[in-house]
C-alpha cells in the first residue's frame, strides 16, 4: 500500500513527466529503491540513513522542498538510536575524503604557481642577459666620426620651432613660437564585469555579479540532468523561467535584468557560465543549488 509520502513524491514526478528511468539517471539511485520509496517499503533500502538521503535526492530532483519532505518522513518514521554511530562514521569518512581532496587541490595549485614563477624567472634571466647596448651606444665619441655640421655650424642645436627675423640694426628678433599642446582628458574606463563567490547559506552557493546591468546565463549539458531556473524579484519572490530534463549535448541560455536561482539535479553534468565567467558547480552527481545576485551600479 502506497504511503502518503510516496504518493506526494510520485505525483510530483508524474506532473513533471519524469520516468523512473530518468529519475534513476539523475539521482544515481537504483530504480527498485525509487519504487520502494514511492510504495513506502523502506525495508528494501540498506538502512535509515540511506532512506533519508535517497528521499532528499528524490525530492530535489522533482522540485520539492527536501526539508519539508524529510520532516514528513521523520514524523511517521523516527530514526532509531542504534544507527547514530553509523551516521557519525559515514560523516567522518566524508569529512576525511573532503579534507584529502582539499589537500590535493592545494598541492596542485602550489605546483602550478611554482611552475609559472619558474617560467617567468627563466624568461627574465635570458632577457636581461641578452639586452646589452652596443659599444657605439656606450661610447659614441670613440666609435662615431665627427659630423661636418658639428664643426661648421655651432648653432645647429637651436630649437626648430622658433622663427626669427633680422631687424634694421642687425639683431635677431623672434617672430613666433609653437604654442604648448593641451593634455587630453583621459576617457574613464568602465568597471570590468566580475563574478565572485560570496557565501554558502543553507546549502545554496551565492555569487555576486558586478559591473553589468544584465545577467547572462549559459548552460552546457554533459549528461542527463534535471534543471530548474527561476528569476528573483526585489522582494525575494521566485518566478520559474524553465524546468526541464536535459540530455547530453543540450545547451540553453538566459538573458535577465534580475537575479536568478538554479536548482540542478546532477552538478557534474552541467557546465555553467555567467557573464563569460565559468562558475564551478561541482564534479559529483549530487544536487546543487546556486543563486546569482546581480548588483547594478
Amino acid at each position: 500500500m502506497m504511503s502518503d509520502l510516496g504518493y506526494i513524491l510520485r505525483k510530483a514526478r508524474l506532473e513533471r513527466k519524469i520516468s523512473l528511468d530518468d529519475l534513476q539517471e539523475v539521482t544515481k539511485i537504483r530504480k527498485r529503491y525509487l519504487e520502494a520509496i514511492e510504495e513506502g517499503n523502506y525495508k528494501v533500502l540498506p538502512g535509515s540513513f540511506y532512506v533519508r538521503a535517497f528521499i532528499k535526492s528524490y525530492a530535489e530532483a522533482v522540485g520539492l522542498d527536501p526539508t519539508e519532505v524529510l520532516n514528513m518522513y521523520q514524523s511517521t518514521n523516527p530514526s532509531p538510536v542504534v544507527e547514530k554511530p553509523v551516521v557519525e562514521t559515514i560523516r567522518k569518512n566524508r569529512t576525511s575524503v573532503r579534507n584529502t581532496e582539499k589537500m590535493s587541490r592545494w598541492a596542485s595549485s602550489v605546483m602550478f604557481i611554482c611552475f609559472i614563477l619558474l617560467i617567468f624567472g627563466i624568461v627574465y634571466y635570458y632577457t636581461y642577459k641578452n639586452y646589452k647596448g652596443t659599444p657605439a651606444e656606450e661610447k659614441p665619441s670613440q666609435t662615431q666620426s665627427p659630423r661636418i655640421t658639428d664643426s661648421t655650424n655651432p648653432g645647429a642645436g637651436t630649437a626648430p620651432n622658433t622663427t626669427t627675423n633680422a631687424s634694421s640694426d642687425g639683431k635677431v628678433v623672434p617672430l613666433s613660437s609653437t604654442a604648448p599642446t593641451p593634455t587630453p582628458t583621459p576617457t574613464p574606463t568602465p568597471p570590468a564585469v566580475q563574478v565572485k563567490f560570496s557565501s554558502n547559506e543553507k546549502g545554496v552557493d551565492n555569487y555576486t555579479i558586478t559591473g553589468s546591468a544584465n545577467l547572462n546565463i549559459q548552460l552546457k549539458i554533459n549528461g542527463s540532468c534535471w534543471i530548474r531556473v527561476d528569476s528573483l524579484n526585489e522582494g525575494g519572490g521566485k518566478e520559474m523561467l524553465r524546468q526541464k530534463l536535459y540530455k547530453a549535448g543540450d545547451t540553453d541560455s538566459f538573458d535577465l535584468t534580475t537575479s536568478a536561482y538554479l536548482n540542478v539535479g546532477a552538478a557534474s553534468a552541467l557546465e555553467l557560465t555567467v557573464n563569460g565567467t565559468v562558475v564551478p558547480v561541482g564534479d559529483t552527481p549530487n544536487p546543487k543549488r546556486v543563486q546569482l545576485n546581480l548588483q547594478k551600479s
